[in-house]
């Protein structure tokens, strides 16, 4: 079990580190999951996890506080609408599929501000 724990938690990380630069794929989530399965299969990648420079802020800011910094949700929706709008008017040709991509970033904006903000 602890080589499946460490398999699934490596690909979510993946997907968690890919997550900071495609708009719409979340990297909080991911980084959860991967701390979780982590803690459950190896405690030196955890602490590792933890104490990475760039990924253990996401990790502790989210599990003490449940807050998102300010400056990741200003980056994140504002990256995802350029992301999405840009997608509406210039590549997606179906009305109906620029409607849903439309729901979905006003969904996501709505997911992201609803967590408290962190100072």
């Amino acid at each position: 079990m602890k080589t499946l724990y460490i398999t699934f938690g490596t690909i979510s990380l993946t997907l968690g580190i890919l997550g900071i630069f495609l708009p719409l794929l979340p990297t909080t989530p991911f980084l959860l999951l991967t701390a979780a399965l982590y803690f459950k299969s190896s405690p030196r990648l955890y602490t590792w996890l933890l104490n990475q420079k760039h990924l253990g802020p996401y990790i502790r800011n989210f599990r003490e506080n449940k807050a998102i910094p300010l400056r990741a949700k200003i980056i994140s929706i504002s990256l995802m609408w350029i992301t999405m709008l840009y997608c509406v008017f210039f590549i997606i040709p179906y009305l109906w599929m620029k409607i849903l991509l439309l729901i979905i970033a006003a969904g996501v904006t709505y997911h992201i501000l609803s967590f408290k903000t962190l100072k």
